[in-house]
Order: C-alpha cells, then sequence, then structure tokens
C-alpha cells in the first residue's frame, strides 16, 4: 500500500521517520550529556533495576519502562510518549532531554521503591 493509496491519505511514513529521528536524538544527548556519570558497571545487572518507574506530573501519571543499561551502568527509561529518564544504581533519577521532571526527580532507587513507585520482576 503507498501512501497515496491510504483513506485518510497520509504519509504514515513520516510520523516513523520523526519517531526514529526523535529515539536517535535522545541516544545522542544521552551518550553526550551522561559520559562523565559513571559507577561501577562491572557488578550491574538488569536485575538490580526496577521494570517500570511510576512518576507523576502536573498530576498526570507516567510509567516509565526499562529500556536498556548501558555498559558504564546507566539504565535509560522510556514512556509510551517518548519520555526519557536515567538513573544509576547509586544515583538519582534525572530527566533526558524531556520536560516532565515530576516527582520522580532526584530520587534514589532506595526512595523510589520505599515510596511505591518502582516496580520489581519477579527473579
Amino acid at each position: 500500500m503507498t501512501p497515496s493509496s491510504c483513506k485518510s491519505g497520509l504519509n504514515m511514513n513520516a510520523p516513523m521517520r520523526k519517531l526514529s529521528m526523535l529515539v536517535a536524538a535522545a541516544t545522542m544527548v544521552l551518550g553526550v550529556a551522561l559520559q562523565g556519570q559513571q559507577s561501577s558497571a562491572q557488578d550491574v545487572s538488569y536485575k538490580s533495576f526496577p521494570y517500570l518507574i511510576y512518576c507523576e506530573f502536573e498530576g498526570i501519571a507516567h510509567a516509565y519502562y526499562f529500556s536498556q543499561l548501558r555498559k558504564d551502568g546507566r539504565a535509560i527509561y522510556m514512556t509510551p510518549d517518548n519520555q526519557a529518564g536515567m538513573i544509576t544504581i547509586t544515583g538519582v533519577a534525572e530527566s533526558v532531554h524531556g520536560d516532565r521532571a515530576g516527582n520522580c526527580l532526584n530520587k534514589t532507587l532506595k526512595d523510589l521503591r520505599s515510596s511505591g513507585q518502582a516496580f520489581d520482576l519477579p527473579h
């Protein structure tokens, strides 16, 4: 099916290109802006991080899902609407190239777990 044959007449490839470019830009920003922050990544496993972190911003709930664990120990979380966050085992939650800091900002994993905002999968 070509874009011109869609009933709506919209080019469906444009939103996917925009999404791909947004994800690539966010990844690049993560690499540059956080390059100096490292934890002892040798012993860090994805099992050390929650599967989901729940944050609120202006009364709206956002679910940040575990996306990747970088070699330097940074865990990246993404929402379905492409907001990104980052945290390390010993660090605090940070917003990455987004406008929704919310009530997770500057909390440690321990803080997030004790406040009921971090959800782990059974091991």
